[in-house]
């Protein structure tokens, strides 16, 4: 199946630049230094798969004139991944139906209470609506299949996806050895790198290279990177050469 992937967003929650920051990385005037929260859209035959709906969401849509999404996919619910929910509606809108969103059953819930205006029995006319689907295992949508793999922020368990040979894990500390070989084969991977220096709930550069090794993609590309990362360009030019780092508005055909 042919796939085009968006990257949408490549920064952390706080976005790059950061808001008062005077550092290199906030000033530059590359544009691959500039991001917004993580997020990535897939559109493979016709279906268009959104993971992640943060705070810059519409912003995202727009700049990189996308105007449908058949499912959301959820990684977790912390609200650089989930408070864009709302600004769904024009989609839903214009499909005339409500999206679909799939994540842990966890997730799910916090949705729900985050968002409960949108769950009431009679809710406010014009409020989002949302067939929520708990995942429980592999899922197929509109033919596409895709795989949830089981990952760790720090401590908490969340989803990364798989979707034909790509696979995109973000806010990952740990990958789980019965996880990682459902990542066997990929053409694309993206991952969680989130600086350099030690962090209790994502990769290092150093870390995420290392778990590149070993998934072994034909490519990888890093994300969710803070400005601590340093200068898109001075880092790209330290990878190997079969890794670098995304930048926002990237797009990869396979």
């Amino acid at each position: 199946m042919a796939m085009k992937i968006t990257i949408l967003g490549t920064g952390t929650s706080q976005g790059v630049p950061v808001i008062g920051c005077q550092c290199p990385v906030c000033l530059s005037d590359d544009p691959r230094d500039s991001r917004l929260r993580v997020s990535v859209h897939i559109e493979i035959e016709g279906v268009h798969l959104q993971i992640d709906c943060g705070p810059d969401f519409r912003q995202q849509m727009l700049r990189n004139d996308i105007s449908e999404v058949d499912a959301l996919l959820i990684t977790h619910e912390h609200n650089d991944h989930v408070i864009g929910l709302d600004d769904l509606r024009p989609i839903m809108f214009k499909q005339r139906k409500p999206v679909s969103v799939h994540a842990s059953p966890r997730v799910v819930e916090e949705i729900r209470n985050r968002f409960q205006y949108a769950f009431t029995p009679q809710p406010y006319p014009g409020a989002p609506k949302f067939d929520m689907f708990e995942l429980d295992g592999n899922i197929n949508i509109q033919g596409v299949d895709i795989a949830p793999i089981d990952i760790l922020h720090g401590p908490l368990p969340i989803l990364g996806y798989r979707i034909e040979n790509f696979a995109y894990l973000t806010d990952v500390k740990t990958i789980p050895t019965e996880s990682l070989e459902k990542l066997r084969g990929l053409d694309v991977l993206v991952l969680d790198a989130l600086h350099h220096r030690d962090h209790h709930a994502h990769l290092t550069l150093r870390e995420a290279i290392d778990y590149a090794h070993r998934i072994n993609a034909k490519k990888t590309y890093f994300t969710h990177m803070s400005h601590a990362m340093g200068l898109h360009h001075d880092v790209n030019s330290m990878l190997p050469a079969n890794m670098e780092l995304c930048f926002d508005g990237q797009i990869m055909i396979l």
